[in-house]
């Protein structure tokens, strides 16, 4: 049974960009980032910034260029990861990392995705979270992607509800 769910997984999330709705109207698929981020792989900028963006949005002070993540596309060797956030070593900063292959085949918003996924680890220290709504699909950004009980649906339609879900543990100013 666990060579099946491991298997299921995988297939997910081989298959995970493809199944988002990607209509990117208000999205250049190749923006630029207006602010560059230290010690942040430049592919990354613009993500970063939309996360910044989406938290001023909410009436937040976001600014990623004065903490301590890194971030960074390279391979990762475990099969069922396309992101990491890891923190504590002896630099005392914080590293996100994204899968090479997943990034060369995600869509834009898929990008974005994982990366405001990671840095709700890395910024919002935020766990997991594993509840559905009603209609089976994730209920958080927060979601491990262990679990096959839900659908992700973080498509334009949704993005509103999923990052206002995802910004709830920051204070106003």
């Amino acid at each position: 049974m666990k060579a099946v769910e491991s298997v299921a997984l995988f297939v997910f999330l081989v298959f995970f960009g493809a199944c988002l709705e990607d209509d990117l109207s208000f999205i250049p698929e190749q923006s630029i980032a207006s602010k560059s981020y230290p010690n942040v792989d430049q592919a990354l900028w613009e993500h970063f910034e939309a996360f910044e963006d989406a938290a001023a949005a909410r009436g937040f002070n976001v600014d990623l260029t004065r903490t301590n993540i890194y971030g960074s596309i390279e391979d990762i060797d475990d099969g069922n990861v396309v992101g990491t956030c890891s923190y504590g070593g002896r630099q005392n900063h914080k590293d996100v990392i994204i899968d090479a292959s997943f990034w060369k085949r995600a869509s834009h918003l898929s990008r974005e995705y994982i990366v405001f996924h990671e840095l709700g680890h890395c910024y919002l220290f935020r766990d997991h979270r594993e509840a559905c709504l009603q209609n089976r699909t994730w209920a958080s950004i927060m979601r491990s992607g262990t679990i096959n009980s839900c659908r992700d649906n973080y498509t334009i339609a949704t993005r509103e509800f999923y990052v206002d879900e995802l910004m709830s543990p920051l204070v106003r100013p």
